[in-house]
């Protein structure tokens, strides 16, 4: 790296690679599949980055996640009709159904009133994997929270409100006037799911019956209705071959060649982290493992599938303050998305790797090449003599050290001498103290590969992204893409790729 040699070449072997992808992939996506790293803005990529290249041996920096070997980048400007700084409710029904609405909102434009369920009638706007399911393709929804939480419930739920999760959080308005709970809406929309994993099966079983992994524990519904159990009902009615599972064996015990539909919900609540995972006593599936098995079950359609599968808790993880397992969090993304890229052909599957928002996360300190992620900086002091680390957040609970915060006398930022700040329980230090770490506001990336994925080119609304998905894979109303297929494509010939290469060395 010390020479001048080595840039020249790398830039040209990049610059050989971004001329070979001037033939756009125009085909229409058979699949498509949408990565959500829920809260994961650009400093959540550039550390994660360096993590791997880290956990691997090396300094870091010039590591490859996955999703960084995508052709085709743009950004997403994530605000919500009423909101500058958003929320995953907003945000998603924007990237999943293609029109902005408000804060908290699930599945409405934003001509109604948050949370209040009167205002819902005529207002709701149909999702990608709802438009998937008319034309004949299998839908699934993977994430590590809880399957009623923001995020997965785009993909299905309209809701006024995005914490009505089971029927004892629904207001008294919204009961009286119809309005159904997350969980009962995805138990209503289950018969069209082929595959739904993550968490959240608390919110499924009556109050009064305990959780089956944690004996003391009640389960949340105030109907009397085991929806789990009616589930597995109705799937024998109209003769599904399905399963339900709860613990890692019966996950992996799964034969997908033999199942056409597969509910697994692995905690009462969301999943655990990534690095607390091997401390469950029933076993989780990864993130990476329960994409995988999604594609196996999803892939037996021949009319192909729609996948939404998120990364759920890089978001706690960093409202949380703690950067260690939110970067974890990152890294168990990017795997799945490599099993993602492993599983199917880019020649008829558009794959899309995006956030709904960032947080206040900062990366920043002039540290050494190599210095590692969750150690001090270094050069190490700051004007008050105390060393501080890196990594850093706007807000939220570490503004003292740890969760304690004093209002009385002045403000002395902790000594992080003896601190030991890579441990996976450390919270890092914040600007401004709150009970909760906030989003943040600025843009976030959109990687994308397969047919279409050209279209991701530049400065987006969030809202276009469904609005690629539609397109790519013909199940919007725009269908000139499905029926104009090209004969031809614009290709640059190999013999004029290797003259422009051999010219920009030459110039060096």
């Amino acid at each position: 790296e010390n020479s001048p040699e080595f840039w020249h070449q790398s830039a040209a072997a990049e610059l050989s690679e971004a001329l070979s992808i001037e033939k756009r992939n125009k085909n229409v996506a058979k699949n498509v599949i949408l990565f959500l790293g829920d809260g994961m803005g650009v400093a959540s990529i550039t550390t994660g980055r360096i993590l791997r290249g880290q956990n691997a041996g090396s300094s870091g920096e010039e590591t490859k996640l996955t999703m960084d070997t995508f052709p085709h980048f743009g950004f997403s400007k994530t605000y919500n009709v009423d909101a500058q700084v958003a929320d995953s409710a907003g945000t998603a029904t924007a990237y999943m159904t293609g029109v902005k609405t408000d804060l908290g909102v699930l599945g409405y434009n934003a001509a109604i009133t948050p949370g209040v369920c009167n205002t819902t009638y005529g207002n709701e706007v149909s999702t990608v994997l709802e438009d998937s399911h008319k034309l004949g393709k299998a839908v699934g929804v993977v994430t590590t929270t809880r399957l009623n939480h923001a995020t997965p419930a785009s993909a299905y739920a309209h809701s006024a409100y995005r914490y009505w999760y089971g029927d004892a959080d629904l207001t008294e308005e919204a009961r009286i006037n119809g309005c159904k709970d997350i969980a009962y809406q995805l138990y209503n929309a289950l018969p069209n799911i082929q595959v739904a994993l993550g968490g959240g099966r608390r919110y499924f079983k009556p109050n009064g019956i305990k959780d089956d992994e944690y004996p003391t524990l009640d389960n949340y519904r105030n109907d009397g209705q085991d929806l789990i159990q009616k589930w597995k009902n109705n799937m024998v009615d109209l003769g599904r071959n399905a399963q339900y599972v709860w613990n890692s064996a019966q996950f992996h015990g799964v034969d997908a060649s033999q199942v056409d539909h597969l509910w697994g919900m692995f905690e009462p609540g969301d999943m655990n982290y990534e690095v607390d995972r091997s401390s469950d006593g029933a076993g989780e599936p990864s993130l990476a493992e329960m994409t995988s098995k999604a594609i196996e079950i999803l892939q037996k359609d021949d009319d192909g599938f729609f996948l939404l599968v998120e990364g759920g808790r890089i978001d706690h993880s960093h409202h949380g303050g703690n950067a260690y397992k939110a970067l974890h969090e990152v890294l168990a993304f990017d795997d799945a998305i490599a099993k993602g890229v492993e599983m199917t052909s880019e020649s008829d599957t558009l794959i899309v790797v995006t956030a709904d928002h960032s947080h206040t996360f900062t990366f920043g300190g002039y540290t050494l090449r190599g210095n590692p992620l969750f150690d001090d900086a270094n050069p190490k002091n700051a004007l008050d003599g105390r060393p501080y680390t890196s990594l850093n957040y706007g807000n939220g609970k570490g503004f003292q050290g740890g969760d304690s915060f004093s209002t009385g006398g002045s403000v002395v930022r902790e000594n992080l001498t003896n601190v030991n700040t890579k441990s996976k329980d450390y919270l890092q230090q914040t600007g401004v103290p709150k009970s909760s770490e906030t989003h943040g506001g600025e843009d976030v990336a959109i990687f994308a590969r397969g047919p279409m994925a050209h279209l991701f080119h530049g400065v987006h609304e969030q809202s276009y992204i469904a609005h690629v998905m539609r397109y790519a894979s013909c199940v919007g109303s725009n269908k000139l893409h499905c029926e104009n297929q090209p004969t031809e494509e614009v290709v640059v010939p190999p013999e004029i790729v290797k003259m422009i290469f051999s010219l920009v060395i030459l110039a060096f």
